[in-house]
């Protein structure tokens, strides 16, 4: 959070970005740049915020709700993002020799636990909260321009029955089936402003365009008077119909880098975590376990052996090291044999969980949408 009065400062650059976002709003509603609409049902995901209120978890929900359905059948459904911080370029399905470096961290975290059935470098895959009958039955892609993504996609696997797009909410050459905009309960895009004097990557009017607001992070004693009032603050900025639903975080146990098992025990633990806001781990985390220290890196950090090593070097008998699912993909992959077996590494899972009546609400609003 910026000081109120750098704030102030920054407001006339803020407007100066608001008015460009708007051009380009303004460039793709009039038609003046195209607009793809696939003709496979497409649900996107995004927020108004720079990171952090949960798209990924999200994402792992849709795959899981579309995974469980009794018509379901091996990877009719897919998943595409940008792939930030990847080093290859262009259109690329996941595969098993992949890495964070090749694919990104949240797609290789989506892969891992949902793309493939044995990761043969690693054992078995992490499952969390995700049932076994889930692995092996989503296609991971990604790809900076995304209609020629799924065209391409669709175009080598006709089967396709449905795309989520992950973090797609300011791409606006694709117009997906749906649009979810994810805002955090701690973070309100109604209360903030466009960079730079906020976390804004447009304007707040940009809500229009969501076909439904998810409410993130809530905390589970969210009483129905304050989620109208938080309603209330959203609409407006949105479409007068458009449905508003509230949802937390759940933690799984932790799993060990090893096993891919819940621990039975974890006291002390030494927390690392590369996130855009690891306030709400941070929380979780004092009151689950003794937290030694908390190491935050930048959201998408790219570890390197050093750094694997100084965490390591911070561990003391009766210590774990615990870190996200998307940081494990990462640290993981920079263990030798015997350190992946023989270390107290462990990751914490985490799922969306929709408040009181709304997980059947928002079932409802996807089925009515398909």
């Amino acid at each position: 959070m910026k000081p109120a009065a750098l704030t102030w400062l920054l407001l006339p650059f803020s407007k100066i970005y608001g008015v460009i976002t708007d051009v380009r709003n303004w460039l793709f509603d009039s038609g003046l740049l195209n607009i793809y609409k696939p003709e496979v049902f497409t649900i996107g995901v995004g927020n108004l915020t720079v990171g952090g209120t949960g798209k990924t978890p999200m994402i792992e929900f849709l795959i899981k709700r579309f995974s469980h359905t009794p018509a379901s059948i091996p990877y009719e459904t897919a998943t595409l993002s940008r792939g930030y911080g990847r080093s290859t370029k262009g259109f690329k399905i996941a595969a098993d020799d992949d890495t964070a470096d090749t694919l990104g961290d949240e797609p290789l975290q989506l892969y891992r636990k949902f793309g493939q059935k044995v990761n043969r470098s690693h054992g078995p895959v992490s499952l969390g909260h995700t049932d076994p009958s889930s692995t092996g039955r989503v296609r991971v892609c990604v790809g900076e321009r995304r209609a020629d993504a799924i065209q391409k996609l669709l175009a080598e696997y006709p089967e396709t029955k449905r795309v989520l797009l992950d973090d797609a909410f300011q791409h606006r050459a694709v117009r997906p089936h749906l649009n979810l905009l994810l805002m955090d309960y701690n973070r309100p895009f109604f209360t903030d402003y466009p960079f730079p004097a906020g976390r804004l990557r447009e304007r707040r009017s940009g809500a229009q365009r969501a076909d439904a607001i998810i409410v993130t992070k809530c905390p589970n004693s969210l009483s129905q008077p304050d989620q109208r009032a938080i309603s209330l603050r959203i609409r407006q900025y949105t479409q007068p119909q458009v449905p508003i639903f509230f949802a937390g975080l759940q933690y799984d146990q932790p799993m060990s880098f090893a096993l891919h098992q819940p621990t039975e025990w974890l006291g002390k633990v030494l927390l690392v975590s590369g996130l855009a806001n690891a306030n709400s781990l941070e929380r979780y985390v004092q009151e689950k376990f003794s937290l030694e220290r908390h190491y935050r890196f930048a959201d998408h950090h790219a570890y390197s052996r050093h750094d694997l090593d100084s965490l390591l070097s911070q561990l003391r008998p009766g210590m774990g090291l615990l870190t996200t699912e998307k940081d494990w993909v990462k640290l993981d992959a920079l263990l030798t044999p015997d350190e992946r077996a023989t270390l107290p590494l462990y990751y914490l899972p985490v799922q969306v969980v929709f408040l009181e009546g709304d997980g059947d609400r928002f079932d409802q609003f996807i089925d009515a949408a398909r």
